[in-house]
Parts: C-alpha cells; sequence; structure tokens
C-alpha cells in the first residue's frame, strides 16, 4: 500500500519536519503511526517529499525524516468540470468521486435548473465545505496536486471560461438534441478541456445556447442518464482515459 499522505503549508528544505495541529492528530491518535513508516508530506499544489517517521510524540507531534523535496508537473491536458450544484450532500460526493478520479479543477455552477441556491452565509459554508473535500479525498487517493475548487459561477461566467478553453463540452442528454458522444470526440494534446455538468432538471435551453454561442460542444456520455453527482466523474474518468493520463 502506498504511504499516506498529508498536507503541510510549505515544504521544509531540512532534512527534518514536525507534523502538528490536525494533521499530526490524524497521524498519531488515528492512523496511528510508528517510527520507521512512511509518509508523504505535500503542500496539495504538487510539491511533495517522501518522509520515514522518527517519531510520535504525545497526541499531535510527528517527527519526520524527509528525502529529496520534488515536485510533480501539472498533466495535460487539465479537465476542469463545471459542476451545477446538486441538492443535499451530493455536492461534496460529486467533489469526492472527482478527486479520487483525478479532475483537475471544479467549478460551482449556479444554473437556472438548480433547487440548491448558493446565497450569503449559506453559499460560503456550502463553498467551503466542497473545498474542505477536495482536500480530504486529494489526501485519501494519494495525490500531490489537489484540484482548485473557484468561486461559485454564473452562467455568464461560465461561458467565459468556455471560450477560453481547448475543448468545451456540455453534456446533455436530450434525445432530440444532436449531440455526439464524449466518446469519439477529438482531444486536445495540451491546453484545457472544460466540462459542464447540468443540473437535475437539466441544462435550459437558453444556457444550452450561451454555451454554444461560447464554443461548446454538445455531447453525451451513453445510453443512460447519469445523475449530476455522478456525471462529472464517469466523464473525467473517460477523458483521462482517452488522453493517456492513466496510462
Amino acid at each position: 500500500m502506498t504511504a499516506p499522505v498529508f498536507v503541510v503549508e510549505q515544504l521544509p528544505a531540512g532534512p527534518e519536519f514536525v507534523l502538528e495541529g490536525p494533521e499530526g492528530r490524524h497521524a498519531v491518535s488515528v492512523k496511528r503511526l510508528n517510527p520507521g513508516e512512511d509518509v508523504v508530506l505535500t503542500d496539495g499544489r504538487g510539491h511533495w517529499a517522501e518522509g520515514v517517521v522518527r517519531a510520535a510524540e504525545g497526541k499531535d507531534r510527528l517527527v519526520v525524516g524527509l528525502g529529496e523535496l520534488r515536485e510533480e508537473p501539472a498533466p495535460a491536458p487539465l479537465v476542469t468540470v463545471v459542476q451545477a450544484l446538486p441538492k443535499g450532500d451530493r455536492g461534496e460526493l460529486a467533489v469526492e468521486t472527482m478527486t479520487e478520479t483525478g479532475v483537475d479543477a471544479i467549478v460551482p455552477w449556479q444554473a437556472s435548473r438548480c433547487i440548491t441556491q448558493w446565497k450569503g452565509d449559506r453559499g460560503l459554508k456550502s463553498l467551503a465545505k466542497w473545498r474542505n473535500t477536495a482536500r480530504e479525498a486529494g489526501k485519501q487517493s494519494r495525490r500531490v496536486r489537489f484540484p482548485e475548487v473557484t468561486d461559485v459561477m454564473t452562467t455568464k461566467q461560465a461561458a467565459a471560461l468556455l471560450a477560453a478553453a481547448d475543448l468545451a463540452v456540455v453534456l446533455h442528454e436530450d434525445r432530440d438534441h444532436d449531440s455526439e458522444p464524449l466518446a469519439t470526440v477529438s482531444l486536445p494534446e495540451s491546453g484545457t478541456i472544460v466540462l459542464v455538468v447540468g443540473p437535475e432538471g437539466g441544462v435550459s435551453p437558453d444556457e444550452l445556447a450561451t454555451f454554444a454561442a461560447a464554443g461548446a460542444r454538445t455531447c453525451r456520455l451513453g445510453p443512460t442518464v447519469l445523475r449530476t453527482s455522478t456525471a462529472g466523474t464517469a466523464a473525467t474518468a473517460l477523458l483521462l482515459g482517452r488522453t493517456g493520463r492513466w496510462s
């Protein structure tokens, strides 16, 4: 099994590091790590170092001997999912599974047919939950470059993101709409792929028109209709497999 990952704000240049606070508590009291066990420290932005536990002190202090500092290059192409806000905790489920799959950025989108509304303090708390979920899922899946979770976007802001992408795609399951299979779309070798996942009620005609004007193509995943909380994960897996990032 690969070594557990712990997050630090900044990796030290020295040969030893003391992991404290919540991460230290998790290492000592939850994972119960002992001297001689391997760990990985990362800032979640691609910088990381392998380490070996030298001592576990108290309930929240882990002394780690560090190896060489390394940097994982940004993958290509980058995959961004514009995720319409699902109901309840399904948004956190979507963030968790997309992060574990390998998505590079997640954009919360306030679509017109979203039942959930991110406003005021509720919106800030929901955004914080999504970001914390991405962080924890990044650790669990042994990533050293975690996905960015942006501020919530309007349809106009999402369209601007699509216009700047090397490939822009809207997932749409309408049988009467002329959509092509995502599995056969020509993919760029570098740059950014931006994928829009609509709400349970679907992407509205006005939103489809706005995204099409921004250069987005309408695609379908397959013969079945996935929930908004799972469609982004399935699409990300398909794209990562096709681009060779999983090879």
